[in-house]
């Protein structure tokens, strides 16, 4: 639990930022050179390098260089693991709201009664 606790973490803070998040979004499309992003962002290399690197790290992108280019493109599946820990809490809200509409509906017919 620890390593995936951390992977969490990672990918968490990783997206916390609108710009990593929008460096995900327009990778999804299609790869994209650090050039690209700087462009695209209007940030220097070494801003997007940064935003890329801790995206990098989480697992949520790879890069690779060819020549003097390096392309960022979408990572591994550590995005599963946040996408899984989403999904287990939204089951938990779910399943007290559905208990919560359960009971509101027994205490509605039991006011209805002569």
């Amino acid at each position: 639990m620890p390593m995936q606790a951390n992977h969490l973490d990672r990918s968490f803070a990783a997206l916390a930022d609108p710009t990593r998040r929008g460096i995900l979004e327009r990778i999804g499309r299609e790869d994209a050179s650090i050039s690209d992003l700087a462009q695209r962002f209007g940030m220097t290399l070494t801003g997007v390098k940064k935003h890329v690197r801790v995206l990098e790290d989480a697992g949520l992108v790879a890069t690779h260089k060819e020549g003097r280019t390096r392309t960022v493109t979408v990572g591994s599946s550590n995005l599963d693991s946040a996408t899984q820990w989403i999904d287990a809490y939204q089951r938990a809200v779910d399943a007290r709201l559905d208990r919560l509409e359960a009971l509101l509906e027994r205490m509605q017919r039991e006011n209805r009664r002569p």
